[in-house]
């Protein structure tokens, strides 16, 4: 998980220094740059929800059925 959040880091960064020394001369086209870049970090941060989610699913099905006793075939 700490390889997503590097990224996501490293995505944000780029957003910000784009934003603070390279944006485009035309507003419109800037503007458009803008849109797709958040779209695409709301897009990343919800996958790493979906992927959390998944594992807490999976850590608890594992762990319900260690717990579960099997009864012995005496």
């Amino acid at each position: 998980m700490k390889r997503q959040l590097y990224f996501y880091i490293a995505m944000i960064m780029t957003f910000i220094i784009y934003n603070q020394f390279f944006q485009v001369a035309d507003p419109r086209l800037n503007t458009i740059i803008n849109i797709l870049f958040a779209s695409f970090l709301f897009l990343y941060i919800g996958y790493m929800a979906f992927v959390l989610l998944k594992r807490m699913k999976n850590a608890a099905k594992t762990h319900a059925d260690k717990s579960i006793k099997k009864p012995n075939k005496n």
